[in-house]
């Protein structure tokens, strides 16, 4: 009997800059991977991927992978690919910021262990599928306050120890304090009020219960508990542990000798925010059907006041960002060029836009004592305060590194080097420098991973300036390259980020393209610099048409003219 050989599974296993990991089969012939929606395993908010970046094919009996052309290339286990190359299970490609493994599938991705404290809140899983029976009882918020005064004297055995615990925890609840004692201050008087031994306190952060307060350690709560107080908003009371067959089964409680146990929502209105878990040992007293009425009001107080300090902590903090945010984007404007030097046989004009109050996009203009003049754009991954630290660094850097702008494929080296030292490992920059001598019109340059400036020569014809190396930031030992070019009288070089060819259409794919940028600069060759500036950027805002900006836009315009006599 002849049998056919199984082929064997392949998957992927993507690990992401947030420590996740996702396992991808390869079931496919072909799976592309990038920015743009239309791909298979789509990352738009990865900077660090082009919109296609790499694909995944099917080859017989075996995978390749082969780049796309991408801006800032993919790695197969730390060499940068520039053909098709065929997979090994074992093999780790690198593309943005996510590591990818390519494997069997099944094969076990070992996880660290998790580390366990002292006041760990363990939640046990029980056989049952209900609520324990025996001596527990259920109320709820909305079932006590629909009935006014008279329900709660119907709930509760002692009206006057009642108001004067509600009034006593309004009181405290109302002074000011930071969250952190009013989440302690909140258990506390749970525990005071009620006479429990120990107590635990939990907010909901996102789909996880976290622990905010407690007075004990080592809880372990009833799955079922937990789901009937945070989702059906019910207060529950267990009068007897031991008379409950569902908690006599679980050890884990009965060694702790607990004997009474209340649990109940932090509740405002309609929303559960949290829980508060009471308990006592068998030699303090059963908690009380009274217990459980007046632990369910005062937690509708303490809820409504957490949710208040949390929205002045986050209105204060938003006033202090916001300052802080308006003197660092005042700052960084300073360290960019107010105007542009004034360089005979030169025509210069710059423009920055960040998409945030800062931004990450970096351009200058350095002149050099024999007449030459560098003019230098970088863009670093990402947005806001993070690339706008980044980007004042590599200011501060490059100012000094090419004072004089000599040897830029050394320099450029020294400076990955030290970026590499400092960038964390989710940040890389793009960069470009280009030396011009407005004598000779001779123009030097080194570009490590940005877009290649546009050259449109005064006949109209178009160049880029390819090659130099790669982003900085990712590998110290780096190799770049030094070009050349000239420039005669009425060429016109464009420096630009990304924000610019990347803008796209409200609703659509589409972006503005180096092609269309070259066109524009092409019509307005004959122009200055800074008009010509001026049409890219009226344009530009054309083309987004009144959409929020994407991205930080920076366009830097060279135009040789005659020296004057």
């Amino acid at each position: 009997m002849v049998g056919t050989a199984r082929q064997t599974m392949r998957e992927l296993i993507i690990h992401t800059p947030d420590g996740r990991i996702r396992p991808v089969p390869l079931q496919a012939d072909r799976i592309m991977l990038g920015r743009s929606s239309t791909n298979e395993l789509c990352y738009a908010d990865d900077a660090g991927l082009s919109r296609q970046h790499l694909a995944i094919e099917r080859a017989g009996d075996q995978w390749t992978l082969r780049d796309l052309g991408s801006k800032n290339g993919t790695l197969l286990n730390g060499n940068r690919i520039a053909s098709p190359q065929t997979l090994r299970p074992g093999d780790r490609i690198t593309a943005g910021h996510l590591t990818i493994e390519y494997r069997e599938a099944g094969t076990a991705t070992p996880a660290a262990p998790a580390p366990v404290s002292a006041n760990t809140v363990i939640f046990v899983e029980g056989a049952d599928t209900g609520v324990p029976a025996g001596t527990t009882q259920a109320t709820s918020l909305a079932g006590i306050l629909a009935g006014g005064p008279d329900q709660i004297k119907a709930e509760v055995i002692d009206p006057d120890r009642y108001m004067r615990a509600l009034v006593r925890a309004g009181t405290q609840l109302n002074e000011h304090q930071s969250l952190d004692q009013l989440f302690q201050l909140i258990m506390e008087l749970a525990i005071e009020t009620v006479g429990a031994a120990r107590g635990v306190l939990m907010t909901l952060e996102g789909e996880e219960l976290v622990v905010r307060a407690s007075r004990g350690q080592g809880f372990h709560i009833s799955t079922r508990v937990r789901d009937v107080v945070m989702k059906e908003k019910q207060s529950l009371l267990i009068g007897d542990v031991f008379s409950d067959r569902a908690f006599m089964d679980r050890m884990s409680i009965v060694e702790q000798q607990i004997r009474s146990i209340l649990a109940v929502p932090l509740q405002t209105e309609e929303r559960v925010t949290g829980l508060i878990y009471l308990d006592s040992p068998h030699f303090v007293h059963p908690f009380t059907r009274e217990d459980l009425s007046l632990l369910t009001v005062m937690a509708n107080v303490a809820a409504t006041r957490i949710e208040h300090a949390r929205l002045t902590e986050v209105e204060q903090a938003e006033k202090m960002l916001a300052r802080d945010l308006g003197q660092a984007a005042e700052i960084q404007q300073k360290l960019l060029p107010t105007s542009a030097p004034d360089v005979p046989g030169l025509d210069l004009a710059g423009f920055n836009l960040p998409c945030r109050t800062v931004g990450g996009d970096y351009y200058d203009y350095l002149p050099s004592a024999d007449g030459r003049v560098a003019l230098l754009v970088a863009d670093v991954s990402g947005k806001g305060m993070p690339a706008a630290l980044l980007m004042s660094s590599l200011q501060a850097r490059a100012q000094i590194l090419f004072d004089p702008p000599d040897n830029l494929a050394a320099r450029v080296t020294k400076l990955n080097r030290a970026i590499c030292q400092n960038c964390p490992g989710n940040r890389f920059i793009t960069f470009f420098i280009g030396v011009i001598d407005p004598v000779t019109g001779e123009m030097t340059y080194c570009n490590a991973g940005h877009n290649p400036p546009v050259l449109v020569r005064s006949d109209g014809s178009v160049e880029h300036l390819e090659g130099g190396g790669m982003i900085l930031g990712i590998f110290p030992a780096a190799v770049f390259e030094e070009q050349s070019c000239r420039l005669n009288e009425g060429d016109v070089v464009a420096l630009f980020s990304d924000g610019v060819t990347e803008a796209t259409q409200p609703g659509l794919d589409d972006e503005f393209g180096e092609d269309r940028l070259a066109q524009i600069v092409g019509e307005q060759r004959t122009q200055s610099a800074q008009a010509m500036l001026d049409c890219v950027n009226e344009r530009l805002v054309q083309w987004i048409g009144g959409a929020p900006q994407a991205d930080d836009i920076t366009l830097v315009v060279a135009k040789r003219v005659p020296i004057p006599n």
